[in-house]
């Protein structure tokens, strides 16, 4: 088996193959895909004229020289051009062939690289994933590595001191394959499209997507956005993804192959049982942009089909919707819309945890509601560090949406991601990422840079675990004698009226700016239905403060300069010690 085709796409290269690649270095360098790599990147230098130019400046030199570097591969500067006509012009100047050995192989490693493993039947590939991964993923690092080593050791006669063992060959990989499952008529247009069934990542896997905010919400639409569309399963990927008690097909195409892909860090993937049993929704990620034009400026929409009881949303595949946020927060919107129409829980955006003290007292659950960038991750982190001699586990249930359910005799809490899309801007080097080795690391270089990193179990997100405090996270006041860090609200009408105003300064994570007002800080399913979360939330804050629930609000500061560590930092303290007062 081999290299069945490369995809190039703007900072990416998908490499497609149906199991296990090149054996050795000889078959790699005599592959077709090395040969479409060399050729390009000549191709790069020509057009740039580049200080190599006058190494490829001769009409008629590619094929002498990828002649020469297979050559190479195996025999020594003077032995492989005596064996490659024409190859004598090229060694004329051996410092100037080794740089462009060295600039092709930082060429190659410059783009996210990604394999595809495929297959025409489903069941032969996604049976034994290790294996094929093993012999398709790490077995190409090794190719390329001892490709480029022994060219550059046969140019120069001499060999490193020192061996970088940088990534060479995919730094992520996925099985691929076809699945039966009951498509409706209207998603037709999807039903042969491959899902993913395993990935292997080798992190931490530095991306850096077209954008780093989102902007606006996601809106309601009287029409399916994939009608009359076609999905060609060679272009498109389906994610199954698990979210919370939900099962959301998210259909991404290959130009945004690399987010796609950083699913696999935030939502687990669904079972094949799961699959047949069908979605709760389906998403759509990269559809063509004239086909979503009707639907505005800002096409970012979602469709209820009520025939079949399915929701179905779409973005276009343009850069400007390149973030992360547009997938993740839209698959949260879907799964928002279904938990309060079928379940009738109340979504929220925040943060659930389960903090597990020393003492052997039971278990406390904090629920801590904001917007994005009101540092609820912030202060979990901060908890983490500074109560490392009082807390013996904090378990995240939810890092960034949830839903809570009222129950006759106490509130039940839910996550849905077992991931978190985390901000690095504000965190400072002592606080704690303990799944930091096993990141995806999106735009290091930007504001608002992010991480996506595992934290939670499906089993936490799932458990269903009775809240013990419901906090709005409060990032724009200081705090004073009228205004302490923790405040607990008198009564109902005073909670939903904080709630509901849903008041934050935006850090820059999305295009607004200054004091903002969201309903409920979330505009990811609650907005578009207010009605209906109205009424699910009035009665779950009634239940909650019937039940002796502590309400209220947590002043973080994380907005107020000067205060983007110290202010977490405090209401992690505030937070412990009532915890722990309340305990004792």
């Amino acid at each position: 088996m081999s290299i069945t085709g490369l995809a190039w796409l703007p900072k990416q290269v998908i490499i497609y193959t149906p199991g296990q690649v090149c054996s050795n270095t000889e078959q790699l360098l005599k592959s077709e895909a090395f040969r479409e790599v060399v050729l390009r990147f000549i191709g790069r230098i020509r057009r740039k004229q580049t200080a190599l130019y006058d190494l490829v400046a001769a009409e008629g030199c590619e094929d002498a020289l990828v002649g020469l570097l297979r050559a190479l591969g195996r025999l020594p500067l003077d032995e492989a051009v005596a064996q490659v006509p024409g190859a004598d012009v090229l060694a004329e100047d051996p410092k100037m062939l080794h740089q462009f050995v060295e600039e092709l192989y930082d060429y190659w490693r410059h783009f996210d690289r990604f394999i595809v493993c495929h297959s025409e039947t489903a069941g032969a590939l996604d049976s034994k994933p290790y294996r094929i991964f093993n012999d398709s993923i790490e077995q190409l690092t090794h190719l390329v590595r001892a490709a480029y080593r022994d060219i550059c050791e046969n140019i120069t006669g001499d060999h490193p001191r020192i061996y970088r063992q940088v990534a060479a060959g995919a730094q992520l990989g996925v099985i691929a394959v076809t699945k039966d499952w009951p498509c409706n008529e209207s998603l037709q247009c999807v039903k042969d499209v491959p899902f993913i069934r395993q990935i292997l990542i080798d992190p931490p896997l530095i991306i850096d997507p077209p954008m780093n905010k989102r902007t606006g919400e996601f809106t309601k639409v009287e029409m399916n956005p994939l009608a009359g569309l076609s999905f060609t399963p060679g272009d498109w990927f389906c994610y199954p993804a698990q979210v919370g008690h939900m099962v959301v097909f998210v259909y991404f195409h290959k130009s945004f192959m690399g987010l796609g892909c950083c699913l696999a860090n935030l939502f687990e993937l669904a079972s094949d049982e799961q699959i047949r049993r069908g979605p709760d929704a389906v998403y759509a990620f990269g559809v063509p942009p004239e086909a979503m034009a009707k639907f505005g400026d800002l096409p970012t929409v979602f469709y209820e089909d009520e025939a079949n009881d399915m929701l179905v949303a779409a973005v276009p595949g343009e850069s400007r919707f390149g973030y992360f946020g547009y997938l993740k927060k839209m698959i949260l919107t879907l799964h928002n819309i279904v938990v309060m129409k079928k379940l009738r829980r109340m979504p929220f955006h925040g943060a659930m945890l389960r903090i597990t003290l020393k003492d052997g007292a039971e278990p406390t659950t904090v629920v801590i509601i904001g917007d994005t960038g009101t540092g609820k991750s912030e202060s979990i982190e901060a908890m983490r560090v500074l109560g490392d001699e009082r807390i013996r586990e904090i378990s995240i249930i939810a890092d960034d949406m949830g839903s809570l359910a009222a129950d006759s005799d106490l509130i039940r809490g839910y996550g849905t991601e077992i991931g978190a899309f985390v901000r690095l801007d504000d965190l400072q080097q002592g606080y704690a990422f303990a799944q930091v080795d096993r990141a995806i690391i999106m735009s290091p270089h930007k504001i608002n840079a992010r991480a996506v990193m595992p934290v939670t179990t499906m089993d936490e997100v799932l458990h269903g675990y009775p809240v013990d405090y419901i906090l709005y996270a409060n990032n724009y006041e200081d705090v004073d004698e009228e205004h302490p860090i923790i405040e607990q609200f008198a009564d109902v009408e005073e909670a939903l009226a904080v709630f509901r105003r849903g008041t934050a300064m935006s850090k820059g994570t999305t295009t607004s700016s200054g004091l903002v007002h969201t309903y409920f800080a979330n505009i990811f399913g609650p907005a578009q239905y207010p009605r209906l979360h109205d009424e699910i939330a009035g009665d779950l804050f009634q239940k909650a403060f019937d039940q002796g629930i502590f309400v209220g609000q947590i002043r973080t500061r994380l907005a107020l300069p000067g205060y983007e560590q110290q202010g977490p930092e405090a209401a992690a303290k505030a937070l412990l010690s009532l915890i722990t007062a309340e305990e004792s």
